[in-house]
């Protein structure tokens, strides 16, 4: 079994290296030039303070704290997919935005065909 204060230094330096983590994550979310960056630092939040409260978990003994942690996973995958989805047709009009299946089994729509603005005028073999 690790020795107490072994356990105690670990805990104190986790806990340490993680405040620096999140203090660098808030700067990336204040000063990150596009809304994806902004997107990705609330996502490391959510990493940080499921570490955060694993480290707790440890120092304490309470065994509880990890179903938060996990639950807390959960969520913040959830809300990344989300913001993703909002990054992804924001700006778009509603016609132009991609649609997604309905979870009900609905086909995507075909994609459209892309011009690429010169036009196909070789000539046929045979006289055609």
């Amino acid at each position: 079994m690790i020795s107490d204060w072994i356990l105690k230094a670990a805990t104190s330096l986790s806990l340490a290296l993680l405040s620096v983590a999140l203090l660098v994550t808030l700067v990336r979310i204040v000063r990150g030039p596009t809304l994806p960056d902004r997107v990705l630092g609330l996502d490391m939040l959510v990493a940080i303070a499921i570490g955060f409260i694993a480290v707790i978990a440890i120092k304490t003994g309470f065994s509880l704290y990890m179903d938060i942690a996990i639950a807390l996973g959960l969520v913040g995958f959830l809300a990344t997919i989300a913001l993703a989805r909002f990054v992804l047709t924001r700006g778009l009009a509603p016609e132009r935005a991609p649609r997604v299946a309905a979870t009900t089994g609905g086909a995507k729509p075909a994609p459209k065909q892309i011009k690429t603005g010169r036009p196909n005028r070789r000539k046929r073999k045979g006289g055609r």
